[in-house]
């Protein structure tokens, strides 16, 4: 039997799994490390490290920023230098004893030592200014926004070495969602000019330190945006939705990319879920994506469920399609 690690290389590949991976089973996250974003509690407001306000209203799935004229971090993208200071990322090194302990404590043949980054370019950028007049910067001022942009592309490298010196991460998982559930935010030719080269940076980083994967999470559709990932560098797609006609994307890309998603998290980790409503969900992505550059595994980004039980379902059923289809 293989191992988690040598089970997902597999499939990358286009090999011989024996067996589905499991979600997240082949990542071992590193989610306790000096440098790690503040959120607010449910039902609570933070101002977070970039003096970016986030509120999580109660009964809500997440935070989100608050853009109101008072709260905005970046009131004139032409004045962006005035508004926008980067975090410290310089700690001391018994801050990292715990991160480091961890990732120590990890079996590096079955899992993949997974470093955590978010939020990523784009919502970083709309985090700071909003969604509105981020989509106008890029048409109004596109200067101003590719100098923000590579700012932000600095702290990433300098958080990228922190990463790489302290952890000597197998595996990065970043955060950044490109689209709604029937598109991307912003055009290709949009999208190759102004995050293709930012992210060629920031993952051409990661490869050229020994990190072995790329996988990022955006839970959307993106189907117009894969030649762009797969130039950035992805090997994962983490969150792809079954908008985006998932086996034909395989059969375009399979040899280049892996899909890991397919299982709305909205039609099964909700309130009224049951088990049977888990199953079907899964037999279907597991039936229509088959064995090869794919990963059955909810959408959402993250190893966990907004509705207790939800996760370890879905390991459960897709457990069973490992025994139907393999």
């Amino acid at each position: 039997m293989l191992t988690k690690r040598q089970n997902l290389a597999e499939v990358l590949k286009g090999g011989n799994p024996d067996r589905f991976v499991k979600q997240y089973e082949a990542f071992a996250l590193m989610m306790k490390t000096p440098i790690s974003r503040l959120k607010p509690p449910v039902g609570g407001q933070i101002v977070n490290e970039w003096g970016v306000t986030l509120s999580w209203p109660e009964g809500q799935l997440g935070s989100f920023p608050v853009h109101d004229k008072e709260h905005i971090v970046i009131k004139d993208i032409t004045k962006w230098r005035d508004y926008v200071k980067a975090p410290k990322l310089e700690y001391p090194e018994e801050a990292w004893a715990t991160a480091i302990a961890d990732a120590n404590a990890v079996d590096r043949n079955d899992k993949y030592v997974t470093v955590f980054v978010a939020p990523g370019l784009f919502e970083h950028v709309h985090y700071l200014m909003s969604m509105e007049e981020a989509l106008m910067a890029y048409y109004e001022e596109p200067e101003a926004m590719h100098e923000l942009i590579d700012y932000l592309v600095d702290f990433e490298l300098r958080l990228a070495k922190e990463f790489v010196d302290h952890l000597h991460p197998d595996a990065v998982f970043h955060h950044d969602d490109w689209g709604s559930q029937i598109n991307s935010f912003i055009s290709p030719a949009m999208f190759e000019e102004f995050f293709e080269p930012a992210y060629k940076k920031i993952y051409g980083y990661y490869k050229d330190n020994g990190v072995e994967l790329i996988v990022h999470h955006s839970d959307s559709y993106a189907a117009n945006l894969v030649p762009s990932m797969i130039e950035m560098g992805i090997d994962i797609w983490q969150g792809v939705m079954n908008t985006n006609n998932i086996p034909e994307l395989i059969k375009k890309y399979g040899d280049k990319i892996t899909f890991m998603g397919g299982i709305h998290s909205g039609l099964v980790d909700f309130p009224g879920w049951t088990p049977e409503i888990v199953a079907e969900y899964v037999k279907k992505t597991c039936q229509e994506n088959g064995k090869l550059y794919f990963i059955p595994s909810q959408t959402s980004g993250l190893p966990i469920d907004s509705f207790p039980g939800v996760y370890e379902t879905i390991n459960t059923e897709i457990d069973k399609m490992s025994k139907e289809m393999f």
